[in-house]
């Protein structure tokens, strides 16, 4: 039974991918179909929950030692779907992204000394050389959503609850995600790039959808692909909540670039860029 907890959810947005049973070999299909029936199968919370406490202990423990065994559950039209956690390997490359990013050195050091960071290092090059097909079910990112992740939706997909009304995990909301599936995914993206492509040169919204699809390739062409703003719920306001059509400003602008409309693809960028302009900067806010 999921417990209601204090802990507020670090302001992350995920991209996850839920596959039908058919998608596993056993016996890991097995445990997943198990896992499926119980009746209370942990959220969101509790996954962070977990993350959190390891990193409470002096040295932290940035990576778990075991992975995961559980899963986000849904079931689309009758068809039972997973979302395997990955834990292990989410941590590993979270940690990759963590060290080549923009903190500095002194700041890295006492969030996770390097003595900790080489260990774990050590142990992700000697899982990969068994593992080296693996991929996460799950992509996030802090503090904004890319652009690239809502070309997969369009706005009729948009689901919203404000707080009290999503009825899921211990805080009931507020929960504002977008669902589809896999073969819609994967057609809006190749329009995306297409559009792109056609109307300017390579840049970082194509090399993004580039990636994304390379990843969305890897799994079973039945799947679901969800958009979850997560944690990004609580850097928004109610009113924000409600107005944020992101996906449709995306597709506008697509749509625009396709048409040869510059000034229409402008204005709907300017729109989507000026919402998350301000929900980034509130990461340098004291």
């Amino acid at each position: 039974m999921s417990v209601p907890s204090s802990v507020l959810v670090p302001y992350a947005a995920y991209l996850r991918v839920y596959e039908p049973l058919a998608a596993f070999p056993e016996p890991e299909r097995g445990h997943w179909a198990r896992y499926a029936r119980r009746p209370d199968p942990p959220d969101a919370q509790d996954e962070l929950r977990r993350s959190l406490a390891d990193l409470v202990p002096v040295p932290p423990v940035p990576v778990p030692v075991h992975e995961s065994a559980d899963a986000f559950v849904a079931e689309v039209d009758g068809v039972v779907l997973v979302c395997p956690w990955r834990t292990r390997l989410r941590g590993w490359l979270a940690m990759a992204d963590l060290v080549g990013g923009t903190l500095p050195a002194p700041v890295l050091d006492a969030m996770l000394p390097p003595v900790v960071r080489a260990q774990a290092t050590a142990d992700h090059e000697r899982w990969l050389a068994r593992n080296p097909d693996a991929r996460p079910w799950i992509r996030s990112t802090v503090w904004r959503v890319p652009p690239s992740w809502f070309a997969l939706f369009a706005d009729e997909e948009r689901e919203y609850a404000p707080a009290g009304g999503a009825g899921e995990g211990p805080a009931a909301g507020p929960v504002l995600r977008y669902r589809t599936p896999m073969a819609q995914a994967r057609r809006r993206l190749a329009r995306a790039l297409k559009a792109l492509r056609g109307a300017i040169a390579e840049g970082p919204m194509t090399e993004s959808l580039v990636e994304v699809g390379r990843w969305l390739e890897e799994f079973h062409p039945r799947a679901l692909v969800e958009l979850d703003y997560g944690g990004l719920v609580h850097a928004l306001g109610a009113e924000e909540l409600a107005a944020d059509r992101s996906a449709a400003d995306v597709a506008a602008g697509i749509e625009a670039l396709r048409d040869g409309d510059g000034e229409g693809a402008q204005a709907a960028y300017g729109r989507f860029a000026e919402r998350w302009k301000a929900v980034h900067n509130l990461q340098f806010a004291n």
